[in-house]
């Protein structure tokens, strides 16, 4: 396996790409919504490595080595010398055909040698727990990581790229097939819980109407307080870590709307009735610790050291961490080690397994990783 990287500016692109040496199996390109040649990029790309998978999608920030960058592009070249890869897209034009869509990229995958799914999604009107179990449908034995794009919250502009396609209200998939890839995962939070577990007593899918039974707002407010309850995202400041049943573990859930006419709070992704909610708050130091507990966890299931890792950070993140967001990818550099590349973006959403123990999830305000290689 060998692994080129890039981080590609508007007045410099088209010379070095040429730098690319390898014949790439794979290339990923997490690519920021103001870089103005995004289009013409991906044209030559394809004509230049015709035979290559290229994904990726659009980004709340672009991560490149130890670096956090914006309107740039991370362009990662894979050449696999025994994995083959095979990519999968589907379009999703409503909110409620997530799981159909997630059903259909992992029908178009599905084969006895597959070993790993990397997908990326529309990051706006898309439910992506929805989409997690649709390809959990059909690869129930499958480790899948990816996330969703970044989005424009004013124009909710985002895109997807599958081959020459760069669209939004896409679905992307690639499949990594062979006994020869050694594929690691985890994903940490380190959020602060305070407060008391509450039973969600009423819900429809993301929209959580009540909380032991009384309006899930006044609970929301009762548990801020006047102050920290009118501060600007609030959801991203204050997310809340969910319980689903006594066998398995917490994730995080960010609240992304609240609607006083019903007191409801509106989440990122689905929270089902009978869960329990406890109250997070963040802690610079926790956080940044949290990102390096990712990399142990994704390292220690492989024999092989990687040679790429793949990190999905929630944009959450980066909005707290402020001038301090490359203190968490150096926090995972220190784990994985120089000669480790890393690439990835800040997402509106992250899929991975807590780690090899766990089901795949949506995540929301976590550090997801996925190393790569070959043995």
């Amino acid at each position: 396996m060998e692994v080129e990287q890039l981080s590609l500016k508007d007045d410099s692109w088209s010379t070095d790409i040429d730098r690319i040496k390898i014949k790439p199996t794979l290339i990923l390109l997490f690519v920021s919504l103001t870089f103005k040649s995004k289009a013409l990029l991906l044209t030559q790309l394809n004509k230049r490595f015709p035979e290559a998978c290229i994904i990726g999608c659009s980004t709340a920030g672009e991560i490149n080595g130890d670096y956090v960058n914006d309107s740039t592009v991370s362009l990662t070249a894979i050449t696999f010398n025994k994995v083959t890869c095979k990519l999968a897209s589907h379009n999703l034009s409503d909110f409620s055909e997530s799981y159909d869509s997630g059903r259909a990229i992992a029908t178009q995958l599905a084969h006895k040698d597959l070993s790993h799914v990397l997908v990326f999604s529309h990051g706006v009107d898309v439910n992506g727990s929805e989409i997690v179990a649709g390809l959990k449908s059909e690869l129930p034995n499958t480790s899948i990581t990816g996330g969703l794009a970044g989005y424009n919250v004013d124009t909710k502009d985002s895109f997807v790229i599958a081959n020459t396609s760069m669209a939004s209200r896409q679905i992307v998939g690639v499949g990594l097939y062979g006994d020869a890839l050694n594929v690691g995962y985890g994903s940490n939070g380190g959020w602060d819980s305070f407060g008391i577990d509450r039973l969600v007593t009423k819900s429809n899918k993301n929209i959580v109407y009540e909380l032991d039974g009384t309006p899930a707002l006044a609970i929301y407010k009762s548990f801020l307080g006047e102050d920290r309850y009118n501060i600007p995202d609030v959801g991203l400041s204050f997310p809340f870590s969910m319980r689903v049943n006594e066998y398995d573990g917490t994730v995080v859930r960010t609240v992304r709307k609240i609607v006083e006419e019903d007191q409801s709070l509106v989440f990122a992704t689905n929270v089902p009735k009978g869960a329990t909610l406890r109250l997070m708050k963040s802690n610079v130091d926790r956080l940044i610790k949290g990102a390096g507990d990712s990399a142990v966890k994704a390292i220690s299931q492989t024999k092989h050291k990687p040679k790429l890792a793949i990190l999905v950070s929630c944009i959450g993140r980066r909005l707290l961490l402020k001038q301090l967001v490359e203190e968490e990818i150096e926090a995972v550099g220190e784990v994985l080690g120089d000669d480790v590349k890393i690439t990835g973006f800040y997402s509106f959403g992250e899929i991975a397994p807590a780690d090899q123990y766990s089901r795949c999830e949506l995540h929301n305000q976590t550090m997801t990783i996925t190393t790569l290689s070959e043995c």
